[in-house]
C-alpha cells in the first residue's frame, strides 16, 4: 500500500509540469479566464505559490495585461484561454505585443486530440490562427516535451526583437503522465553575453558624423528595451546632437534637456519632421519602421542615414543606412562619444525648441471648459512624478499626448503606436500598477476605447489596485473624426452616447469623479489618487482644438520652411 502510495505521489501530470516550466521561467502573474478545457492547468495554477492567477472580465483584457507587463518589465507577460473564442478573444492583444516588441506567451487550451482532425465543437486550428501574429507557435502533443516547449517559447518571446509565442494545449494531453527522468528536467534560463559592434563600422559612423553639418538623432523604442538612456544623453550632450524619439521613446532623454527635441509621430508635419528635414545624417538609434514608417520623415530619400542597433537594419527603400553599427546601443553611443568631436550648437534646432515650449507654456492659465487637450496635459505633468507612469489609449488624445505630454525618464509613458489598438489603456494600467506598485498609474483613455474593456475596472477593483482611470468624453471617435474633418471638411458615422462614468465607477464598487470646471482638474486627480482604491475620472475635453492644430501646424510650416532653407 506505501509503495503505491509513493508512485502515485511521484506522478506529475503535464499540466502541473507546464507550470513548474512557468515558475522556472519566473512568472509572477498569469492573466486570463478559466474554461471547460484548461480545468488541469487552472487547477495546477491553483496550487503554485509563485504565480498569482489574475482572473480577468474578457481574455483581450488578459493579453493586454501581459502586453504592458512585459512591455515595463522586459520578462515576458502570460496570458491564458480556453479554446475556440476565448482564444481568438486573445488575438487583439497577442498581435499587439508583437507589434509593439512586447514580450508575451500566450497558453490556450485545445480539443482533445481524438478530435483534432473532425469537425468539433469550438475547435479551430490555433496554431494556423496565431501563426501569422507570434514569433512561435506549437501543440504540445507529447507529454515528453512540455519543458522543452515551454523554453523555447519564452526565448522567441524575450529574444531581440520581442514579440508574443502562443503555446497550445490538448484538453486530453494536459492529463497525461510526464515520465520520469530527463523530461521532467527544467531547462536552463542562459544569460547572454552582450554583443558589441566591430571597431571598422564604429570608425566608418564616427567619419560620418565628422563629415555632418546638421546632424539629428532619431530614437526609438529598441533604444528603451536596451537600456540606452544614459548612454544617449552623453552622447548627445557631448556632441551637441538634438535628439528626436518617437512615440514609444518618449523620455529616452529628458524632455528638460536642452537637445530634447521631443516626439515625432502625429499625422500632421510638426517642428520634429522641420528639424529632421534639415538634417544631413540622420542617426537612427534603436529605431524601428513598425512605429514610425521612413516615409513620414524621408519620403524622398535624400537623407543620409547612420543606423545604431542591437540588429541589422529594416529592409525598405527609404532605409537605407550608410553605416551600421550592430551591436550593444550603450556601448556604441559611448565609444562614438569618445572618439568624435563636438559639434557646434545646433542654432536652428534651439531656436523651433524655444517655439514648442512657448506653444506648451501657453495653456497654462487657460480655464475654458470643457478642458482643452493642452491643458489637461499640462496639469497632468505637474501632478506626475518622473517615475510615474502614464498608460494611453488609442484615439485623438494619444496624439496629443505624444506631443504635450513630456517625460523625464523613458516608459513612464506607455503608448501603443506598433499595432496600436484601442482598448490598451484599462486593462494596461492594471498591468503597469502590478509590475510597478510604488508608482502612481493613471490611464488616460477617450470614451471610445475606454468603452472597450471597461469591465476590467471589476479587475481593479477586485485587486485593490489604486489606479485613476481619466476617461475623456466627447462622444465620438475623435480621432477619425479629425482625419474626416482634415481630408473631406465633415465627419460621418463617428458620434454616440455615453453612459455617467463617474457613476459607473460607484456601480463597480471604486470612486467616481466627474470635473465641472478647469481649474478643478488638478485637485480632482490628486484626490482620486488619495483614494488609494481604483478611481474613474470623467473629464469634458474640447477636441475642437484637433482642426486649430492641424491648420496651425500648416501656418507655422509656411512661415518657417523658407527660413530653414
Amino acid at each position: 500500500m506505501e509503495e503505491a502510495q509513493k508512485k502515485e505521489a511521484a506522478v506529475v501530470t503535464v499540466a502541473e509540469m507546464f507550470v513548474k516550466a512557468l515558475e522556472h521561467e519566473q512568472v509572477e502573474y498569469a492573466f486570463g479566464i478559466p474554461g471547460e478545457e484548461n480545468l488541469d492547468v487552472v487547477n495546477a495554477l491553483s496550487r503554485s505559490d509563485k504565480i498569482k492567477v489574475v482572473i480577468t472580465r474578457h481574455e483581450q483584457g488578459a493579453a493586454f495585461m501581459a502586453d504592458v507587463y512585459g512591455r515595463l518589465t522586459g520578462k515576458a507577460g502570460v496570458c491564458f484561454s480556453t479554446l475556440g473564442p476565448g482564444a481568438t478573444n486573445l488575438i487583439t492583444g497577442v498581435a499587439d505585443a508583437s507589434g509593439d516588441a512586447a514580450p508575451l506567451v500566450a497558453v490556450t487550451a485545445q480539443v482533445s486530440t481524438d478530435k483534432m482532425h473532425l469537425t468539433s465543437h469550438q475547435y479551430l486550428d490555433l496554431e494556423s490562427l496565431f501563426r501569422p501574429i507570434t514569433k512561435r507557435t506549437k501543440t504540445i502533443m507529447r507529454a515528453e516535451t512540455v519543458n522543452e516547449i515551454v523554453r523555447l517559447a519564452f526565448k522567441y518571446a524575450e529574444s531581440e526583437r520581442p514579440g508574443a509565442a502562443h503555446i497550445c494545449i490538448p484538453e486530453d494531453v494536459a492529463r497525461e503522465k510526464v515520465p520520469e527522468g530527463v523530461a521532467r528536467k527544467l531547462l536552463n534560463r542562459p544569460d547572454f553575453e552582450r554583443e558589441f559592434a566591430d571597431s571598422d563600422s564604429i570608425d566608418r559612423a564616427a567619419v560620418e558624423i565628422a563629415r555632418s553639418r546638421r546632424p539629428v538623432v532619431l530614437a526609438g523604442h529598441s533604444a528603451v528595451r536596451s537600456r540606452a538612456s544614459e548612454a544617449l544623453t552623453v552622447f548627445a550632450e557631448q556632441l551637441k546632437i538634438p535628439v528626436i524619439n518617437t512615440m514609444m521613446a518618449k523620455g529616452i532623454i529628458s524632455y528638460k534637456n536642452p537637445y530634447s527635441m521631443w516626439t515625432i509621430g502625429i499625422p500632421q508635419k510638426d517642428y520634429a519632421n522641420l528639424i529632421l528635414e534639415q538634417a544631413d545624417l540622420v542617426i537612427a538609434v534603436g529605431y524601428d519602421i513598425v512605429e514610425l514608417a521612413p516615409a513620414k520623415w524621408n519620403g524622398s530619400d535624400s537623407h543620409k542615414i547612420l543606423h545604431i542597433d542591437s540588429r541589422p537594419a529594416h529592409i525598405n527603400k527609404l532605409y537605407q543606412p550608410e553605416v551600421e553599427v550592430v551591436g550593444d546601443i550603450s556601448d556604441s553611443l559611448y565609444r562614438l562619444a569618445r572618439c568624435c568631436d563636438s559639434k557646434e550648437e545646433p542654432e536652428e534646432a534651439l531656436k523651433i525648441k524655444e517655439q514648442m515650449v512657448k506653444e506648451h507654456e501657453e495653456y497654462a492659465k487657460d480655464l475654458s471648459f470643457p478642458v482643452k487637450p493642452q491643458k489637461l496635459l499640462y496639469d497632468i505633468r505637474k501632478i506626475m512624478g518622473p517615475d510615474d507612469i502614464v498608460v494611453s489609449d488609442v484615439g485623438a488624445h494619444k496624439m496629443w499626448l505624444a506631443r504635450h505630454y513630456d517625460c523625464y525618464k523613458p516608459n513612464t509613458c506607455v503608448i501603443s503606436n506598433g499595432f496600436a489598438s484601442m482598448g490598451i489603456a484599462v486593462p494596461g494600467a492594471i498591468a503597469a500598477k502590478l509590475a510597478c506598485p510604488k508608482r502612481r498609474v493613471l490611464a488616460v483613455t477617450g470614451d471610445g476605447g475606454f468603452m472597450m474593456n471597461c469591465q476590467e475596472i471589476e479587475t481593479a477593483a477586485r485587486l485593490h489596485l489604486p489606479v485613476v482611470f481619466l476617461v475623456l468624453n466627447d462622444g465620438s471617435y475623435g480621432l477619425i473624426k479629425w482625419k474626416q474633418e482634415d481630408r473631406f471638411g465633415y465627419h460621418y458615422c463617428v458620434d454616440f452616447t455615453n453612459p455617467d462614468f463617474a457613476m459607473m465607477g460607484t456601480s463597480m464598487g471604486i470612486k467616481g469623479l466627474k470635473l465641472e470646471r478647469t481649474e478643478d482638474l488638478i485637485p480632482t486627480l490628486e484626490q482620486a489618487f488619495s483614494f488609494q482604491e481604483p478611481c474613474i475620472v470623467e473629464c469634458p475635453v474640447d477636441y475642437g482644438e484637433n482642426t486649430k492644430l492641424t491648420q496651425h501646424l500648416k501656418d507655422v510650416m509656411r512661415q518657417l520652411e523658407p527660413k530653414m532653407c
